[in-house]
């Protein structure tokens, strides 16, 4: 049984806005109904939400990825509204300015330590989301590196990456950092 859920920046942005692409649009059903199963089960669902300011282009982000995106209060910025459906209630959520939340990390590892397990050891946690080789390996390494002995697990067909090439290469990442991916039935 999972834990916890980590649903990664499933923001319009990212789906079907500035950075959006096929491949993330294409796995939001999937996300909203793992979501729901998570819920039913009784899984906790943490949230992370990619959150920028007005001044984003003044950033080092800004200034190597030109692109504004998820700026605070934009329509952008929202979850995908299936997604946020199924968010409705009790869910906690951390807005990161950059690739991976510090403050998740710092959460669940106080959670992993209320549970008299502070190096994670008996959790297992599920991460899904975009962007696959960005904020979902950058979150999932932050908490591999907090809870060593965590059972971490990315399901392949519930993220996806900037490109499917670079999504590809982001799993084998996680899986040489020993991160389970589980993939998509054939």
């Amino acid at each position: 049984m999972t834990d916890l859920l980590i649903v990664v920046d499933m923001q319009r942005d990212f789906v079907t806005g500035a950075l959006g692409t096929a491949e993330a649009a294409a796995i939001v059903p999937a996300v909203a109904a793992r979501i729901r199963r998570a819920r039913q089960e009784g899984t906790q669902v943490l949230l992370t939400l990619d959150t920028h300011e007005e001044d984003y282009r003044s950033t080092r982000e800004g200034q190597l990825l030109p692109v504004p995106h998820c700026i605070r209060g934009t329509e952008g910025w929202a979850l995908v509204p299936e997604v946020a459906a199924e968010c409705a209630r009790g869910m906690i959520s951390f807005e990161k300015p950059t690739f991976g939340s510090t403050a998740l990390m710092c959460h669940v590892s106080e959670m992993a330590s209320h549970r008299d397990a502070p190096d994670g050891k008996g959790m297992t946690i599920e991460l899904c989301g975009v962007c696959t080789d960005i904020c979902v390996v950058s979150n999932a390494l932050l908490l591999k590196a907090a809870l060593p002995e965590a059972d971490l697990v990315v399901d392949a067909a519930l993220c996806a990456g900037v490109t499917p090439q670079r999504h590809e290469a982001a799993l084998e990442t996680l899986r040489a950092c020993q991160v389970e991916v589980l993939l998509p039935n054939p």
